[in-house]
């Protein structure tokens, strides 16, 4: 429509496989720079989701190539995941050079599983023009379903429902996809999903994560892009509520080690839900390497950061971060009162303390980036429960600035073979109306070792946010996050699962006399040295 137009396409692969793609131009015949975008989810959809449809990508001077991998939409073959899209993005590059409306530039884009396919060809190809991988990762079990070793129980098994109903509708069993979609609806997944899964897709990447969950590094496959891909421009997009940001966060330090220099932009946005100026962002990218006559951004060497508390974009230097840290203090009633558990920024931890994890009425997990709804939420009635322990500073005397990576380091152990470290940051406002939670972290111990007094880490999602005068930093603890992350059994030879009577009720038992909630930086400095160097 208007000035736009579009066609199908076939690719046949070596293998004699066939992949179809649906290719987006301007009417106006010539040939132009392209786009490339290789996906699960149905070509027709074109990334929609999170971007603006291809007909405005096509509108703006760009041939938009949307494809369908392998096993997937309307191509043929198996889909088998992560390890079959080396080989298929080499032949789909050099098809989509080959024809005659492209003028041999090409870029990719696409978030998630579309972001990893951009970066996964096989050795000696030649790299695009530029990428812009957002919301992904290349750690299949660091960056793909696990916090802390703790399974993404929500995210994880909506996923995996979402990859069964695409192949029951493949194979037309309308049976099977209404039973897989209600379970979505109903919200029966979270119970259901593991045996909707061993059922309908038991081959699938997150029925095979769910079970080597607690299997050493050794089994988790980490994905290696060609060192010439990585030097090429790359934008990279990351959310505050994004479970990938850590990806993300690789992705760059890993860009800028084989001599890349990247675009970071961390902004407002969960998985799904993005920040208005996104798609400008990509288009200033895309024009000023894929369109001849643009210069580059060069005052964007610095990763750009929105601070979710002033709602502001910032320019993170790791140099110029004041490291700060705090100790925990407790007197043993930090989980009904909030004036007992303490964040002392001087002195050392002190004081112990037990909380009970009861796996019929588990801590809810709220906002953050693995819940159900995910962003901002208030803390304020969880942290009432008696199952969770808060700990608090004292009101700040001026503007503080929080960014980094958090880290808590604290004693513990527990009377079960298992048990989990659920913790929360938030902002208590200094009026008390709302406790601002504004990152969440996890830790899963699993066997023998969990019953012994270890110093236990604690690390949470990527934050920048800052605390105003009279505000107060709030640290909580506890021992689940449903459904965030499964109910941790209590016991080996049961797997971290949905509420269920094999699950034990858990006495976690925390030492505070080497504790420490410290932020450590986001970029190193030696990273972003080497990125400026080479810009």
């Amino acid at each position: 429509m208007g000035s736009t137009t579009w066609r199908d396409e076939t690719l046949t692969l070596i293998d004699g496989i066939k992949l179809q793609s649906r290719i987006w131009m301007p009417k106006e015949g010539k040939a132009w720079p392209a786009l490339i975008m290789r996906q699960p989810y149905g070509r027709e959809l074109g990334g929609t989701i999170t971007y603006l449809h291809p007909t405005w990508w096509a509108s703006h001077g760009y041939l938009v190539v949307v494809q369908d991998v392998r096993g997937q939409g309307g191509s043929g073959g198996t889909f088998k995941g992560f390890k079959q899209e080396a080989s298929d993005t080499s032949q789909t590059h050099k098809w989509v050079r080959s024809l005659k409306e492209c003028n041999g530039r090409i870029g990719t884009y696409g978030f998630s599983y579309q972001g990893l396919t951009q970066l996964l060809a096989e050795p000696g190809t030649t790299p695009p023009d530029c990428l812009a991988p957002a919301m992904t990762g290349l750690n299949e079990r660091e960056h793909w379903c696990c916090d802390g070793g703790a399974f993404w129980w929500h995210i994880g098994m909506a996923w995996g429902i979402q990859l069964a109903a695409l192949q029951a509708r493949r194979k037309e069993d309308w049976d099977v996809w209404k039973k897989l979609r209600n379970s979505l609806d109903n919200g029966s997944y979270l119970i259901e999903g593991p045996l909707l899964l061993q059922k309908h897709d038991p081959e699938g990447m997150v029925l095979k994560w769910l079970r080597h969950t607690n299997e050493n590094q050794k089994f988790w496959e980490i994905h290696k892009p060609q060192e010439s891909w990585l030097r090429k421009p790359m934008l990279l997009i990351g959310g505050w509520w994004d479970p990938h940001l850590k990806g993300v966060i690789d992705l760059y330090h890993q860009s800028v080690a084989a001599g890349g220099k990247p675009e970071l932009h961390i902004g407002p946005a969960t998985h799904l839900e993005w920040w208005e100026e996104s798609q400008e962002i990509l288009l200033n990218f895309f024009n000023t390497h894929l369109k001849p006559n643009k210069e580059p951004n060069k005052h964007l060497k610095q990763p750009l950061l929105w601070n979710l508390t002033s709602s502001e974009w910032e320019s993170y230097n790791p140099s110029n971060q004041r490291i700060r840290s705090w100790a925990l203090c407790s007197k043993g009633s930090a989980c009904l009162s909030t004036t007992d558990g303490q964040l002392l920024s001087f002195g050392e931890g002190d004081g112990s303390l037990e909380i009970v994890h009861d796996p019929w009425r588990p801590v809810p997990s709220i906002g953050g980036h693995l819940s159900p709804i995910p962003g901002k939420g208030d803390r304020g009635s969880i942290d009432k429960r008696p199952d969770v322990a808060t700990f608090q500073s004292e009101p700040f005397k001026e503007t503080f600035k929080l960014v980094g990576i958090p880290l808590l380091e604290l004693i513990a152990q527990s009377d079960q073979r298992g048990f989990d470290l659920c913790a929360a940051i938030s902002i208590v406002k200094k009026d008390l109306s709302e406790v601002e939670q504004i990152s969440t972290g996890f830790l899963r111990m699993i066997g023998k070792d969990s019953s012994e007094p270890i110093k236990r880490r604690v690390i949470f999602q990527a934050v920048l946010a800052q605390l105003n005068k009279g505000e107060v930093l709030r640290l909580s603890i506890a021992g689940s996050s449903w459904p965030a992350i499964g109910i941790n059994p209590g016991q080996s030879n049961q797997p971290c699962q949905a509420p269920s009577p094999h699950c034990q009720t858990t006495t976690i038992s925390m030492d505070f006399s080497e504790s420490k909630l410290q932020f450590l930086p986001l970029i190193s400095k030696k990273d972003l040295h080497e990125g400026l160097e080479s810009a």
